[in-house]
């Protein structure tokens, strides 16, 4: 350990000042990559654990509006998000007037547009899980060429250096070198994790944006069954 230490120590103090710069910018993205990695993947975990559970509480209800009437909040459950839209949209086309109170059924149209504000609702709990991958995408394609960056600059610093001095031998140029290959190392340090990260939370972001569909699917087909005209859920 010691040694590496000492190794760290000597590489850092032959890097050039542009190469030190480079390697605080790769510090501070590594930063935020692993600070998103933890925050989107709890977020995830968190969205897909509430979904299972209010699937569940879902399908044991009897009535559509049974969990809306109730009038919780679920925060962090997409499917909530979506069936809370849902049911807003279909109780508002239901209620002709406040004294009314809901109908028994709605026409087609009307049911587009409560397929309409599902959609809406689909896109916006998507947007919401996928906010933040953008700085990880940025950190896979950025880092590597901000390492190489450093790399080649550190290169080309040594052989000037070697130009002035006019004579080149291994103690010379193997200081110089090895402190512009650490941009690279640290290049690929940051951009190695944040690509294993980027994938598994887009696989994630995939399969909870399917879910949302077919519990979106789902729900409409429950909303036609019990409130849709049975004239026009004949020609459906």
């Amino acid at each position: 350990m010691a040694a590496d230490q000492m190794e760290l120590q000597f590489i850092w103090g032959n890097a050039t000042i542009e190469a030190k710069m480079i390697i605080v910018v790769l510090i501070i993205f590594s930063i935020f990559a692993w600070s998103v990695m933890a925050a989107k993947g709890l977020q995830m975990r968190r969205a897909k654990r509430m979904n299972t559970f209010f699937d569940t509480e879902f399908r044991n209800q009897k009535h559509v509006f049974a969990i809306y009437d109730r009038r919780i909040q679920v925060d962090g459950c997409p499917n909530f998000a979506v069936y809370q839209a849902g049911c807003q949209e279909l109780e508002g086309r239901l209620k002709s007037t406040v004294r009314e109170g809901r109908k028994g059924a709605v026409s087609l149209k009307s049911m587009e547009h409560v397929k309409r504000a599902m959609e809406r609702a689909v896109a916006q709990e998507s947007l919401k899980l996928e906010s933040g991958l953008i700085l990880l995408a940025i950190a896979v394609s950025g880092a590597p060429f901000l390492g190489l960056l450093g790399t080649v600059w550190g290169v080309m610093s040594t052989f000037t250096d070697i130009a002035k001095a006019g004579h080149a031998d291994l103690t010379t140029m193997a200081p110089g070198v090895s402190a512009a290959l650490i941009t690279t190392v640290a290049g690929l340090l940051v951009a190695i994790p944040s690509m294993f990260g980027y994938n598994w939370l887009v696989h994630t972001l995939r399969v909870l944006t399917v879910e949302l569909d077919n519990f979106a699917q789902e729900l409409v087909s429950r909303m036609e069954i019990e409130y849709l005209r049975e004239d026009e859920l004949e020609h459906a």
